[in-house]
């Protein structure tokens, strides 16, 4: 890879840069010198925090255009920033919008593309991506070839977000006009039933997940009780999602969002193996289930046979009685 710098598609919430964003940052930091664009309504307040974590120079388009408009006016104005700026790697989440804007980016300038990888360095000169798919079952190493921009998708949670040390206020790059009216073709009208969790699953630290033994939707109101206690966020099965008990934003498992918390709770969900690829990687695995036999056991931590309607409630009162009695 010529000496040239890595630029980072930084996704942000009304100008806070998520967590998984500011992993990619940080390791990209490894690599060279780190460039990061960020695009929507507020993006300038993410400047600030985007340097802390290493990026010598952001480039910011302030516009809500990028929040109502699906992919393309992002895609269009990197594009622009791309071919004036020719950086030698370009990087972003595996994330739905990540996956929608960078496969984009790779197709435009022929490059190479890196999907979904854990790991990310340099080998001879070349880009090597390590990912974990198959269901997790193997690992794969790959290696641009030639000359171009290497493109690639980075799983959150694969890095650590750290703040550089000794680092200095980024250089402000304003990206000027927004992209006009031909990128416009597919806009946001609003969120489709019941609204996204202020914390994506990707970068929840704590996520109570539930299954078809959560019985219906209005069950699911326990589980979001349970999450509020820990500070943690829920997921749910295919069987969950399919029933139209919960969003499909929700859904952990092969088809649904790979995860990795420090504590993922198993409420009423048997433990397929489509949704044990989507959270084997995480910390603890704690499993309620009333059937013994569950396949869930065999891979959980720690495990409670039980009614998850009983167990459930008395979980939260205790919790509410250590609160009480620590004051936290």
């Amino acid at each position: 890879m010529a000496e040239k710098a890595i630029l980072v598609l930084v996704e942000a919430l009304q100008g806070t840069p998520k967590k998984g964003s500011l992993e990619i940052v940080s390791k990209a930091r490894e690599l060279g010198e780190v460039w990061a664009v960020v695009l929507g309504a507020g993006a300038g307040k993410a400047v600030e925090t985007l340097g802390a974590h290493g990026a010598s120079k952001v480039f910011v388009g302030d516009d809500a255009v990028y929040d109502d408009f699906l992919a393309l006016p992002a895609v269009q104005a990197v594009s622009a920033l791309i071919e004036r700026e020719q950086p030698a790697l370009v990087l972003g989440g595996a994330t739905v919008q990540g996956k929608d804007i960078i496969p984009r980016l790779a197709s435009r300038f022929g490059g190479g593309l890196l999907a979904d990888v854990i790991d990310i360095a340099l080998v001879d000169g070349r880009v090597q991506g390590r990912s974990n798919p198959l269901g997790g079952s193997t690992f794969v190493t790959s290696l641009s070839v030639g000359d171009g921009i290497v493109f690639a998708t980075v799983r959150p949670k694969s890095f650590t977000a750290s703040v550089k040390e000794g680092a200095s206020a980024p250089t402000v790059v304003p990206l000027g006009d927004a992209p006009g009216p031909a990128s416009q073709l597919a806009k946001v009208l609003g969120p489709a039933g019941e609204r996204s969790q202020a914390v994506g699953l990707e970068e929840a630290d704590i996520i109570v997940s539930g299954g078809r033994g959560m019985g219906g939707p209005e069950n699911f109101a326990l589980l979001r009780e349970l999450a509020a206690e820990l500070g943690g966020v829920v997921g749910a099965s295919r069987a969950a999602v399919d029933s139209g008990w919960v969003p499909g934003t929700y859904q952990v498992g092969q088809t649904g969002k790979t995860v990795k918390p420090k504590l993922y709770l198993a409420c009423g969900i048997s433990g397929a193996i489509q949704h044990k690829v989507g959270m084997q990687g995480s910390g603890t695995i704690v499993a309620i289930n009333k059937d013994p036999d569950a396949p869930i056991f065999k891979f959980a931590d720690y495990g409670v046979v039980g009614d998850l309607f009983q167990v459930i409630p008395q979980l939260i009162a205790e919790l509410r009685s250590r609160k009480s009695r620590t004051g936290n």
